[in-house]
């Protein structure tokens, strides 16, 4: 693989994302990343799962540089179900997955981090889904999963201003498990890890199932709705100012519209 790399040892996979310089989740990571979560599901081996970046960040964020390279928003929408379709296998898989946190986790990154079990973070991470800065909104069900952990109020604010937060007010608002150092992260999270992948995998695997139970009914009407919208927002004027203004490095010039 040329974009993560997959390392399993004591009843561990660890997954690290390997795309410098920000780990952007371009298509290529996320066909990647399905890929190695097929590997682990299919290796007895496995217990646990832990996901984590390499370099400065978690992830920073989607690829806006392949967005570029979208026709229209149909495709947009297409690309978000595909994302959307990989978070929730994520989240419904029968090994647990837990996400260690560092630098930053924004935009597909966060929307990433929330599809798994556990969040473990350093205290000074950047958490956030930026995407209105750019003209766009959420695309992989971070508006739908957001509110789960942090609250509406504090999901709006957060969705509206695109301000992200530290790794310490993410854990005092439920986000995140835990905050560590950034030199202690990686050993805590194998030391959770570890812990975990001592006990039963058959009763381990009845747990997450009885804990996809606890999910908003509604959840799947709203990811599917996000989807379409995330299209839309692509199609729209400001959708593609937003793109341009990044890529320009230059505040965009919105026409609200």
């Amino acid at each position: 693989m040329e974009y993560i790399k997959l390392d399993v040892n004591e009843h561990i996979a660890t997954i690290t994302l390997a795309r410098p310089p920000a780990n952007a989740l371009s298509r290529g990571v996320l066909s990647e990343l399905d890929h190695a979560f097929t590997e682990i599901e299919q290796n007895d081996n496995v217990h646990v799962v832990l996901l984590c970046g390499e370099g400065r960040f978690f992830a920073a964020g989607a690829d806006i540089k392949e967005f570029t390279e979208v026709e229209d928003g149909a495709t947009f929408t297409k690309l978000a179900l595909q994302g959307q379709k990989l978070f929730d296998r994520i989240e419904s898989f029968k090994k647990p997955v837990i996400a260690a946190i560092h630098g930053a986790a924004l935009g597909g990154g966060l929307e990433l981090a929330m599809a798994c079990h556990i969040r473990l973070a350093t205290e000074d991470a950047k958490l956030g889904l930026p995407e209105l800065q750019l003209g766009l909104i959420p695309g992989f069900a971070g508006s739908q999963r957001l509110p789960r952990y942090v609250g509406r109020a504090k999901a709006a604010e957060m969705l509206l201003t695109s301000e992200p937060i530290t790794g310490l007010e993410a854990k005092y608002l439920g986000l995140v498990n835990s905050t560590h150092s950034e030199q202690a992260l990686m050993g805590d999270a194998q030391t959770l890890a570890k812990k975990i992948a001592k006990k039963s995998t058959f009763t381990t695997r009845l747990t997450l199932e009885l804990l996809q139970y606890s999910i908003d009914e509604k959840y799947e009407d709203g990811a599917k709705r996000e989807a379409e919208l995330f299209g839309l927002a692509f199609d729209s004027a400001d959708g593609k100012e937003g793109i341009e203004a990044f890529i320009e490095k230059r505040a965009p010039k919105f026409q609200n519209k």
